[in-house]
């Protein structure tokens, strides 16, 4: 069961590609998760299901780290979550693994909402504004052998991905798709985006993609 309170966006397909993608990982007692981005809190929830020892959720809108820590009572767990920009609540520290579905929705220009719902979709003209940071600073607190799992929609550059989280050190590789029909702010921005070049005339869906990365043996 999730619950959300007024303000945090509903989980959607990404969410449980991500999830299903998680659940190909082995986790246990000794298994330190981040869910970066965490708005309800679902991944957060599905990692302490699956076993993780540890489990801990970061989101900078207080609505969404509140509904995070409901979701983990009613769930039965016992999940850290902060409320913060991105990696800096836990400067310092280690995780197994790192999961994140952060905005990544190329918007009207690079202003990033400081508040709204906008906030949980909107990523800078180009959707990267939270993927170039994220390919930064995860492998700051990725353990030796940690992985990064992180979702993103193909209008929002799978190949730049790559190249970043290849020039931090790590390995990274697409290990789950599925493609998905426009929702109510795509579908609003399609001119938009067509003027751009993003997107055909005639295109009514996005690819969404799961990256794995992990450090170079």
């Amino acid at each position: 069961m999730l619950l959300r309170i007024p303000g945090v966006y509903a989980p959607q397909d990404d969410t449980w590609l991500l999830a299903d993608a998680m659940a190909e990982h082995s986790l246990d007692a000794d298994t330190r998760v981040l869910d970066l981005c965490t708005g309800t809190g679902a991944l957060a929830v599905r990692a302490a299901k699956l076993g993780a020892g540890s489990v801990t959720a970061i989101d900078i809108s207080r609505r969404a780290a509140l509904t995070a820590t409901l979701n983990s009572r009613v769930n039965g767990h016992t999940i850290r979550v902060l409320r913060g920009d991105l990696t800096a609540p836990v400067r310092g520290e280690r995780f197994d693994l790192v999961i994140s579905n952060p905005p990544y929705v190329p918007a009207e220009d690079d202003r990033i909402p400081g508040t709204g719902m906008a906030r949980a979709w909107d990523a800078g003209t180009d959707g990267r504004a939270l993927l170039d940071r994220i390919c930064t600073q995860a492998p700051d607190i990725l353990a030796p052998e940690g992985t990064l799992l992180v979702a993103q929609s193909a209008l929002s550059g799978v190949d730049k991905t790559h190249v970043m989280l290849e020039e931090q050190g790590l390995q990274a590789d697409i290990v789950a798709r599925r493609e998905i029909a426009f929702g109510p702010v795509l579908t609003a921005r399609r001119r938009m985006l067509e003027s751009r070049g993003v997107i055909t005339a005639d295109q009514r869906s996005e690819e969404i993609v799961v990256i794995r990365a992990r450090r170079h043996r």
